[in-house]
């Protein structure tokens, strides 16, 4: 049986990345790397809010519904939020957390960290 993954574990696997803090704001836990939010954990706790261009949020809440949306205030955004629920396991919370930092954090950082740098998703053309 797989752990589902949980609020916990979304400060757990976030605060390790390279200058990542956790800051409250609109009172909820926040996470910024180099002063940049990539991850709100919204009061409820059962979801949490990552990073997404616009034309990926489309594609990943058409494939799975169940498991991406976007709340009405947010549509202008890009960002995606995911229920905890719905992933597969601790893997694919990391994955979701990393390319969310990855898209957030300074060119630095990303030179400095290549086992974080690009991941399976390529850039659209």
């Amino acid at each position: 049986m797989t752990h589902t993954p949980t609020a916990h574990d979304v400060r757990r696997m976030a605060l390790p990345l390279p200058e990542t803090v956790e800051k409250e704001a609109w009172s909820m836990p926040t996470f910024r790397v180099a002063g940049k939010m990539f991850i709100t954990v919204p009061d409820e706790q059962t979801s949490f809010a990552v990073r997404c261009p616009r034309h990926e949020r489309a594609e990943l809440i058409a494939a799975e519904p169940e498991k991406f949306w976007v709340p009405a205030h947010e549509a202008g955004s890009a960002w995606v939020r995911v229920r905890l629920s719905a992933l597969e396991g601790l893997g694919e919370l990391r994955d979701i957390l990393e390319d969310s930092w990855r898209q957030a954090a300074p060119d630095r950082l990303l030179e400095a960290h290549p086992e974080l740098g690009p991941g399976r998703h390529s850039a659209s053309a």
